[in-house]
């Protein structure tokens, strides 16, 4: 998988899947990012924070993050001191592996909501590395270096029952109990995300949202950027992509109607655009999602 702006693709199989991968010394740097498919995220060391929803969450040992599909996300990540970054991570289309779950109506029930429904928090604290769902992915690491082709969907779909089902009873007893870590900054970095998703149709003009938001324009700045690691209007600019990709993939609206709807009012620039960060044009990118 490549971490690109917008949407990671999930076109090399059913499942992309990696196994505590570390990184040190600020190797791991995202962007705000999206997938097609879910993502469960476990994180065995780092901290820092994670901004899903326009809402920052505490980064630790022993957590456990879901992303749903076409869901905007982003780690800060703290490398001070030495500190290094190691997690497991699966990311899967929902659409491909419902059936497996079709035999249990709770779990089903279950394994929809997390996949489709607004959630209360994408995380869960607490896990050790004995736990059974960080088990579940060691023993899938094993599993898949063994399995032949044809064997991998079925080894998937089991991981996935199970994790799902260890899930289920955490998230009944922990969402309660869990609240979003925020600091000031944070706070204001909030404020800034949610006046960007009421405006990144419109042209975008720093004044205005300094004085909406009563901020010089340089602390608005400096605080977006020291926070969230992209500019303010690079932001802008995947949320515009982001918001593309989607329309694209799960609509036949035009491409010009498309480009009017994310704030962009001359089609051939959109085209150029969207090109320049998904290495398609707009057309092409559809046709491949509807082949």
């Amino acid at each position: 998988m490549t971490t690109v702006r917008g949407v990671t693709e999930l076109n090399e199989g059913p499942l992309y899947f990696a196994y505590r991968r570390l990184n040190v010394n600020n190797q791991h740097k995202e962007t705000f990012h999206s997938h097609r498919g879910t993502e469960l995220l476990f994180i065995h060391q780092g901290r820092g924070t994670m901004i899903v929803n326009n809402i920052s969450y505490e980064i630790k040992p022993g957590m456990l993050c879901i992303f749903q599909p076409y869901q905007l996300h982003h780690l800060q990540l703290d490398y001070s001191d030495q500190m290094t970054f190691e997690r497991s991570v699966a990311i899967f289309e929902p659409t491909l592996f419902e059936a497996y779950f079709e035999q249990w109506p709770a779990l089903h029930a279950f394994f929809k909501h997390i996949c489709t429904n607004a959630l209360p928090a994408p995380c869960l604290y607490g896990l050790d590395d004995e736990h059974e769902i960080v088990s579940l992915f060691r023993s899938l690491s094993v599993k898949l270096s063994a399995s032949s082709e044809a064997e991998r969907f079925e080894e998937i779909s089991l991981f996935l029952v199970f994790v799902f089902r260890s899930m289920k009873a955490l998230w009944q007893n922990q969402q309660v109990e869990d609240q979003p870590y925020r600091t000031r900054q944070n706070h204001h970095v909030e404020q800034i995300l949610n006046w960007i998703e009421q405006h990144y149709r419109q042209p975008f003009h720093l004044e205005d949202m300094a004085n909406d938001l009563h901020l010089s324009s340089f602390h608005l700045s400096h605080l977006f950027t020291e926070a969230v690691g992209i500019s303010i209007t690079e932001y802008i600019a995947t949320r515009r992509i982001h918001q593309a990709v989607l329309l694209l993939t799960s609509t036949d609206k035009p491409v010009a109607q498309i480009a009017e709807d994310i704030g962009i009012t001359n089609c051939s620039y959109f085209c150029k655009f969207f090109k320049s960060r998904k290495g398609a044009t707009p057309h092409q990118y559809r046709k491949r999602w509807t082949k």
